[in-house]
Formats: structure tokens, C-alpha cells, sequence
């Protein structure tokens, strides 16, 4: 079950997309914090072709990990293809819009020094905000980018911001909740080729003890 509020084109509207990948690891994880999702994306567009990130850089080798932008259609999504999301919007002004492009530029230019925050999620665990330089885990990232860009969501550290605080952010509307693939502003013909290339190949096991993404103990439910 999933909802959909149709909009009309927004050019000033920045998009965090938190996901669900469903794999074993995952699902324990989420039975362990109650939060729904654990990952989470900034998407520049509505139709996510410009989404960046923290997480693995090959789909197969979850420890080589870092800055990454993320292609919804292959990369561990198309492995995971019932990932369960939710599309938040927020609404910022052309300033904002610019610093955050600036911002991602920069990642990107210099994505080779990033690394993946492993301590950082230790530090969600133990309520202190480990923040190593040129580090950052998936929704550290995300909080990170928005405070560098003048739009600071919250008083506390980047390093302590989980998927579920932007869940419960009151400055992001609700766009979409459901099967990621069921997602309507997604390009169709790319869904068909990625389905019938799983039912030629099928999709590689999954590595046990391992997630998609991040590992969120004790995350908030609660506006803070």
C-alpha cells in the first residue's frame, strides 16, 4: 500500500530518499531500532537521476565504501528490487539550490579522499557524534550537505542525524511511500529492461551479515 500526492513542478525543491532494502541483515535491524528505513539519499531531482550518497561503491564489496552516486535502476537497488522507500521534499530557495549543487560538486571532484564513517555509527549508539575528517555515513551526509549549503536542519551534529530524523522533520512534505519500483516519475522502459535481465540472470545471493546500506542502532522516533 503506498500514497502518491501529485504535484506541480517545483524548481526549488531539494528530495531525501530514505529505503528499505529487505535483506535479512536489514530486516533485523529494523526490527531491533522500530524505524522503518535506514538509508538515506539526497536526490537533486523528482525523478532521483541525480541521487548522492554514502554507501558501497561496488555491489558486490559492501566494506569498499564512500561517497557514491547512486543509480536507482542498478547497483544494489536492481539486487534488491522489493526495496521498500519513502520520498521527502523540502523546500528551499535558488541560493540554496546553488550551494547545495555547489556542495555535491565538490563531493564529487574530491570523492576520492571520502570514506565511509564505520565509527560514526558507533557513536549513534553511544550519543556522541564521532565525525572523523572526510568520513560521513548515509544520512550524516545528507545533514551535512544541507548545513554546508546555509540550510541547517538541526542544532546538533551532522554525525548524529539518522534516516528517521528527516522522517519526522517537519520541513519536508511526504511525495511518495511505497515499493520503490512502483515509484510513478521513474523511467518505465528502464524497470522493464532491469525485470527481464532478473528473470534471464537472476539476482546474485546475498552476502550474509551484511546490508545495502547503514546500520542505525537506537534511532529516534520521536521530533527532537
Amino acid at each position: 500500500m503506498y500514497f502518491y500526492k501529485k504535484r506541480m513542478h517545483e524548481d526549488h525543491s531539494l528530495y531525501v530518499l530514505l529505503t528499505h532494502t529487505g535483506t535479512q541483515f536489514t530486516t533485523l535491524i529494523r526490527q531491533f531500532t522500530a524505524a522503518p528505513y535506514n538509508h538515506a539519499s539526497l536526490a537533486l531531482d523528482a525523478g532521483l537521476n541525480e541521487m548522492f550518497s554514502f554507501g558501497r561503491k561496488q555491489v558486490a564489496y559492501p566494506w569498499v565504501a564512500g561517497f557514491v552516486q547512486e543509480d536507482v535502476y542498478e547497483g544494489t537497488y536492481s539486487r534488491y528490487p522489493d526495496t521498500e522507500c519513502i520520498l521527502l521534499r523540502i523546500k528551499v530557495t535558488r541560493d540554496i539550490m546553488e550551494r547545495v549543487t555547489e556542495t555535491i560538486d565538490d563531493f564529487r571532484l574530491h570523492q576520492h579522499r571520502y570514506r565511509y564513517n564505520l565509527m560514526g555509527l558507533l557513536g549513534v549508539l553511544l550519543h556522541r557524534s564521532i565525525e572523523p575528517d572526510d568520513a560521513y555515513f548515509c544520512s550524516q551526509f545528507v545533514a551535512e550537505v544541507f548545513k554546508q549549503s546555509g540550510c541547517p536542519l538541526w542544532e546538533r551534529p551532522s554525525g548524529l542525524v539518522t534516516p528517521n530524523d528527516f522522517l519526522v522533520h517537519p520541513a519536508f512534505d511526504y511525495v511518495y511511500q511505497g515499493p520503490l519500483y512502483d515509484y510513478p516519475l521513474l523511467d518505465r522502459s528502464r524497470l522493464v529492461q532491469q525485470r527481464l535481465a532478473e528473470e534471464e540472470w537472476g539476482y546474485p545471493a546475498e552476502m550474509p551479515g551484511v546490508s545495502g546500506h547503514g546500520y542505525y542502532p537506537d534511532v529516534r522516533t520521536e521530533p527532537v
